[in-house]
């Protein structure tokens, strides 16, 4: 059964059209950015969908269900990005940097069986196989705007549990301040992870107290399907208030601990990619401003939003704290 959750409402002119979304290079040539900077970015351009093929008549009928349904738009109106746009922008560094190689390159790896190993600092530790945990818990309809570090942004339509639900049965123990993530290390049908760029596997965290806000979730589908490899299959993380880069792909181990994890990005380049990577306008990144953002599909830019929109449902986490020193 799937529930769909409804956050304050997004108006929708702002959702990108799948055909939009796909067609970035134009885009990413306009932004800018150093070609050498390459190597160290956290997001990136996405290709055009190829017309006719039998991907694009799978993400028509995805699309026709969800809209009648009756969920087009997120909260504040901003329409969907299209499947095949979602599906074919992927910046994926465990397969390759090259954005347009990716979702090619991970077509045929292999998501089940697929088991998440539960540990360190709980009670109940346990190893999850993925139909274990859509049996778990209710599987629930999330439309969140995703904003990239590097200034883009869509709207995409999740599947997937609240991580507080899953952190629930495990009982964090009350040294437990983080939560940490690491995703599957395959380097033989993951040719990224050759790369001496970065440390692998890709690890994130986030602190307890964010891992149980509402917002967070472990999602496993988009567009009423079950996610695709280039997506993150079969369970990934999704905390919209923060960078794209901060929601971890494939995950295969959660793990609660006393000291806060070290990133891959933080591990790669610490001065531009902090632990907490709030969206906040009012810090820039070290090579371009975050003031504004470019909505996939607009011919021009916006103001970015002080944690992606989701200011109301998060601020308070971050009380009292200086969010340029923690960014």
């Amino acid at each position: 059964m799937m529930t769909r959750i409804q956050l304050p409402k997004i108006p929708w002119y702002e959702i990108t059209p799948e055909n939009v979304y796909l067609n970035r290079r134009s885009f990413m040539k306009g932004a800018g950015l150093a070609l050498g900077a390459a190597a160290l970015t956290a997001c990136g351009s996405m290709p055009e969908a190829g017309a006719g093929s039998a991907e694009s008549a799978s993400a028509t009928q995805a699309e026709t269900t969800l809209a009648e349904a009756g969920a087009t738009a997120d909260e504040l109106g901003d329409p969907l990005n299209t499947f095949d746009q979602i599906t074919n922008y992927n910046n994926y560094y465990e397969f390759s940097t090259d954005k347009q190689a990716v979702a090619r390159l991970a077509k045929d790896y292999p998501t089940s069986p697929w088991t998440v190993e539960v540990g360190g600092l709980v009670s109940n530790p346990g190893a999850y196989d993925m139909d274990d945990l859509r049996q778990m818990f209710e599987i629930e309809e999330r439309i969140y705007r995703l904003r990239c570090v590097e200034a883009w942004s869509m709207v995409i339509p999740w599947q997937g549990f609240p991580l507080a639900d899953l952190l629930t049965v495990v009982e964090p123990k009350a040294e437990a301040k983080y939560v940490r993530f690491e995703t599957i290390l395959d380097p033989e049908r993951m040719p990224g992870q050759s790369s001496s760029w970065y440390q692998w596997p890709y690890v994130e965290g986030l602190r307890i107290d964010e891992a149980m806000n509402p917002l967070a979730i472990l999602g496993t589908g988009l567009y009423g399907k079950d996610l695709l490899p280039q997506n993150g299959a079969p369970i990934r993380l999704v905390a919209p208030w923060k960078y794209g880069f901060k929601s971890i792909k494939s995950i295969v181990k959660i793990d609660l601990v006393a000291e806060q994890p070290t990133s891959l990005w933080m591990a790669a380049a610490g001065h531009e990619y902090g632990f907490y990577a709030n969206v906040n306008p009012e810090v820039n990144h070290p090579r371009w401003s975050q003031a504004t953002e470019r909505r996939i599909g607009e011919g021009g830019r916006r103001p970015t939003l002080p944690f992606n929109g989701y200011e109301e449902q998060v601020a308070y986490l971050y009380e009292g704290m200086d969010l340029r020193a923690n960014y």
